[in-house]
């Protein structure tokens, strides 16, 4: 059995990663930084105008007809390239929106008129929705939003007196400021909702549908990241001399070294499985939180290591370091941490265990 990328999927990759060496090098990353954070609308326009909002959605309805490894291969260099740029958002936002028919919101985000936000909370009741005459309304404040300054769309996760629901709410006009971030790569902002109009796109089962591609396409971000420090360490290792010899000869550096290309290839195993997974309607919310909770643990060791080895000079503002150490970090936390997906793996599991069935 293969488990190389097609030779579509490789092409896919190198087009993608020769954009971004492009429109989202470390100099144009920085300047969206000191001008506040946000995103790169040079950059945004080019993911557009090359299909990548689109690139999960059939033919028939304007996309590329492709699936989600190949969104997981465009997000793994959006991760390694730490670029400004509101795909991730969008793509998901677009996707529930999709699933749920919802045309015209779908045409608006997909030509790029629009931008999408998915507002999720780890505490369920973080948002409520109630029954309004013919339609819904949701009130409460879910974790802070992705692009949520920018959007004009929010997929929202809601309670009702039935379980989890998926809603859409239009922000014309409501867009939330845009909050101080320490990974200021990407601009967060918190939605605040108080009996606000809401159209319901579906149930648990789309929730769960959501949470999945959520967790596998932060997943992603963090594999391109960690893969990017991993280059960077080594690099950095082949050429700072201590006691007249290159550091990466040292042996403490080499197993630092050898540790972090575990991590990230496990990394890319654990996310490409998730991926097919979801494509394939093949245990999907297993393999997603598989996914998360593998790679939330080891890009934090990754990043760690990538710190240890450039020393002093990792810990500054002129390296380029930091700009993945903190966008790690949010990623780490977004649509759960390790322990929440722990903790769903264990529900999700349980029932093979008791049945005596295999959990693999």
């Amino acid at each position: 059995m293969d488990f190389e990328l097609s030779d579509d999927q490789l092409a896919l990759r190198d087009g993608a990663r020769e954009l971004l060496d492009g429109l989202a090098s470390p100099a144009r990353v920085r300047a969206v930084m000191e001008a506040g954070g946000g995103f790169d609308a040079e950059l945004w326009k080019a993911m557009v105008e090359q299909g990548w909002t689109g690139i999960e959605l059939p033919e028939s309805d304007g996309g590329l007809g492709l699936g989600v490894v190949e969104v997981a291969v465009l997000l793994e260099e959006i991760g390694r390239h730490a670029a400004p740029a509101p795909f991730q958002s969008t793509v998901l936002a677009l996707g529930a929106l999709a699933r749920s028919g919802r045309a015209e919101q779908v045409e608006a985000l997909l030509s790029g008129d629009a931008v999408g936000c998915v507002a999720w909370s780890a505490r369920g009741d973080a948002v409520r929705a109630e029954r309004a005459g013919g339609g819904w309304r949701v009130t409460g404040r879910p974790d802070p939003t992705p692009y949520a300054p920018s959007a004009s769309v929010a997929v929202v996760v809601g309670a009702t007196d039935d379980g989890l629901a998926l809603f859409e709410v239009d922000l014309a006009g409501s867009t939330p400021a845009r909050e101080p971030a320490m990974d200021r790569t990407r601009e967060l902002g918190w939605l605040r909702f108080d009996r606000t109009p809401a159209r319901q796109l579906g149930e648990s089962d789309a929730v769960d549908a959501l949470v999945d591609r959520g967790a596998v396409y932060a997943s992603a971000e963090m594999l391109g990241g960690a893969s990017r420090a991993l280059d960077m360490a080594v690099e950095y290792a082949k050429e700072r001399v201590q006691f007249g010899r290159p550091i990466g000869s040292f042996q403490a550096v080499k197993h630092r070294c050898a540790d972090m290309l575990v991590d990230v290839e496990g990394m890319r195993s654990t996310v490409y499985w998730a991926a097919w997974c979801i494509g394939a309607d093949d245990d999907a919310s297993v393999a997603a939180s598989t996914a998360k909770v593998w790679c939330s643990d080891a890009s934090k060791r990754v990043m760690a290591s990538a710190l240890q080895v450039h020393g002093g000079i990792g810990f500054t503002w002129e390296h380029d370091l930091h700009l993945y150490l903190k966008r790690a970090q949010l990623d780490q936390l977004t649509f759960g941490d390790a322990p929440f997906h722990r903790a769903r793996l264990s529900t999700l599991l349980r029932p093979r265990v008791e049945a005596g069935k295999s959990v693999i």
